[in-house]
Formats: C-alpha cells, structure tokens, sequence
C-alpha cells in the first residue's frame, strides 16, 4: 500500500494542537486573508451524513472585531439577568480586540430534519477540529470558546441563525506571542480503549477481550 502523506507529521499535528488564548496572542498581528480562506475552506471538508454541510460561519476582522465585541457584551449584559458577572462582561469586550479574527460557529438544521440534531452537531465539531489543524499547521494559535452568550437563544439571529438553529461558539485566533512546550495533557490512550480480537482462536471470551 502505497502511503501518499508524512504520517509522522500528521501524527505530530494532531498530537500538538491545542488551545491558545488571546490573551496570548501577538497584539496588533493580523492573519492575512488566504489563510483564513484556506481554513474556513478545509473546515467544509468535514465529515457530514448525507451531505447537510450544516456548519455556518460569521468572520469578524479589523472593524468587525469591536463590533463583536460590543454586540457579545451588550447580549450579555441584557439577557443573563442574575448570573451577570462583571469579570465576565469585561472579558466579552477585550478578548475579541486582543485577536487576529474571530469565527463564530454555527449549526443551521436540515429544513427536512433528515437527520438527528446530534448529527449535524458532531459534523460541525469535526469542521471545527479541522480549522484547529489548520491553525496548527500554520503555526497560528486557536481558542474555541462555549463561554459569554452561545447558549442565549436571543443570540441565534445576530449570527444568521434560526429558531431550530444552534450557536456552537466562537473560534478566536492569532499569532502566538510566547509559544507553548509540548502537546497538552492527555491520560493514557491504554486507559480509554477495550481492543476486542475477534479473530482469536480462543474459546476463553476473556482471552479476546484486550485492555489497551
């Protein structure tokens, strides 16, 4: 079988993806425009039954930044009643000016509902995996954040989104001020896999059954 790609470098990206901060990020740094493109891009080659392509993104830059920013806040401070957190609102109004760019990162259901709602979520987190590799291989860094307002419903249609719709985050990126040492924390692989060997020749059903 011949192997196409460096299967050592492949392995090396996905073991050294991880999350950046914009706090940091290199401030006043801008992402040019190709690469954005070419990760959006690489995000609709994501896996998705029956070819929904449910993922819909809103790209904020230059100006667009402080408008995000104040639109988040302004969300925030409106509809979170009691939880409001004034750390919190400070943070909405910073973080996106302190980026290159932000994504927001929407589900927009199938108008049949041919598939399960669960579905479609799990195709958008792929496309969001597939910018994270993008970004990593570009030696940029990446934050996706579920913080601030993406579960309020009153947000949906700031960012294109309808009722049976769902806000999944937002992805903020730039370049990397001070890099990281190393992949992130990850327990043991051995702890989370049963490698169950259904070729054995054994008729002991303990024998087949493997913990990695």
């Amino acid at each position: 079988m011949e192997i196409k790609y460096d299967t050592e470098q492949i392995n090396s990206l996905i073991k050294n993806r991880r999350s950046i901060y914009p706090n940091q990020f290199s401030k006043g740094k801008i992402i040019p425009d190709e690469i954005i493109w070419q990760i959006v891009e690489n995000a609709t080659r994501a896996p998705n039954h029956k070819q929904t392509e449910p993922w819909r993104f809103n790209v904020f830059s230059g100006e667009g930044l402080t408008y995000f920013a104040e639109l988040q806040a302004n969300i925030y401070k409106q509809y979170s009643g009691s939880s409001f957190n004034e750390g919190r609102y400070k943070k909405l109004l910073e973080y996106p000016l302190q980026s290159s760019h932000v994504i927001s990162i929407g589900m927009q259901r199938n108008e049949k509902n041919i598939l399960p709602e669960i579905e479609e979520i799990e195709a958008v987190a792929c496309a969001v995996q597939n910018m994270f590799l993008t970004v990593t291989a570009y030696g940029l860094g990446a934050y996706w954040t579920t913080a601030g307002i993406t579960y309020f419903k009153e947000a949906k249609p700031h960012f294109g989104l309808s009722e049976n719709d769902k806000l999944l985050g937002f992805f903020y990126m730039g370049y990397v001020e001070k890099p990281f040492d190393g992949p992130s924390k990850r327990s043991p692989v051995e702890t989370k896999v049963e490698w169950i060997n259904k070729n054995s020749n054994e008729t002991d059903p303990s024998s087949i059954l493997f913990k990695l």
